[in-house]
């Protein structure tokens, strides 16, 4: 029983940190916003207009950028971009899933919104090609981070059990998970645990609370 609290105990200062971390990290982004002269406005990012001009003189052209292109990157192109079709398929069926199911079980639905960011297109020095590029990279890899905390959510509501050995790089939600071959916790705090969802991913602007 005392290893369990030293562990909540270490958990806990683990949530502090991590918080603490998330300011220091908001306070450097200000810093670069101002290094860099941007600033937002209705959610999009806007540069002061010597910014922008200067962003585009270093913009490289589209024939410029095919000619210096390895030809092996652009034989590869159709494979990358033909990702999109299962990805799209994976955003849809995901979605779905939640809106569907999290109903029924009871779990909050995650915002798609807070995953998938979308901005680096917006850059000046970019030509139309790495624009593409950027966008399709933000959405791929917001959308895998979205997926995966709606299955980790389901996780935590069906099989909430730890692994018995380590694993690489673990979802938040496992840290409350029960200890393999913990029979007594999952028999007696599963149903409570299936409604503990005060642990939502924290923001920059959102504490962690007191346990």
């Amino acid at each position: 029983m005392q290893n369990k609290t030293t562990l909540d105990d270490l958990l806990e200062r683990l949530r502090n940190l991590q918080f603490e971390l998330e300011q220091e990290v908001e306070r450097l982004l200000a810093e670069k916003r101002a290094d860099f002269r941007y600033t937002f406005h209705r959610g999009k990012v806007v540069f002061e207009r010597s910014v922008r001009l200067l962003q585009r003189q270093q913009r490289i052209g589209l024939w410029r950028y095919l000619r210096q292109a390895p030809l092996s990157f652009i034989l590869s192109a159709p494979i990358i971009y033909g990702m999109v079709i299962p990805l799209v398929i994976l955003d849809l069926s995901i979605t779905v899933f939640q809106h569907l199911c999290f109903r029924v079980y009871g779990i909050p639905r995650v915002c798609r919104g807070d995953y998938l960011v979308i901005d680096r297109h917006r850059l000046g020095y970019l030509n139309a090609i790495e624009k593409l590029n950027c966008v399709y990279c933000g959405y791929a890899n917001g959308l895998i981070a979205y997926a995966r905390e709606i299955i980790a959510r389901t996780e935590q509501f069906w099989c909430p059990i730890k692994h018995a050995q380590r694993t690489l790089d673990a979802h938040h939600r496992a840290e409350k998970f029960f200890d393999y071959g913990d029979v007594d916790g999952w028999r007696s705090r599963l149903k409570q645990l299936r409604r503990d969802w005060d642990d939502e991913p924290s923001s920059p602007n959102t504490k962690p609370k007191a346990r």
